[in-house]
């Protein structure tokens, strides 16, 4: 797991929640305080998110890094 991956399991999910109808790119942009261009742009993959709105794409989400990683993947890591 590193960073990335993070990143693009916050972008899914924010896809995720565009497509079902639980929050349009509009209201995410409009609450985070990102355009809703650039909030589109990063959703179809043409731009990054720096982490800094990321972070605030998180907290407005109430999510924390960790709700972005699987059960097994953090007991996996505690093997190791």
């Amino acid at each position: 797991m590193n960073f990335y991956d993070l990143q693009q399991r916050l972008l899914d999910d924010l896809r995720r929640r565009v497509r079902s109808g639980e929050i349009t790119e509009r209201r995410l942009a409009h609450q985070t305080g990102i355009s809703q261009p650039h909030i589109h742009q990063v959703l179809k993959g043409k731009r990054v998110l720096s982490p800094q709105k990321a972070d605030d794409i998180l907290r407005h989400l109430r999510l924390d890094l960790l709700d972005l990683v699987e059960t097994v993947e953090l007991l996996e890591s505690r093997r190791r």
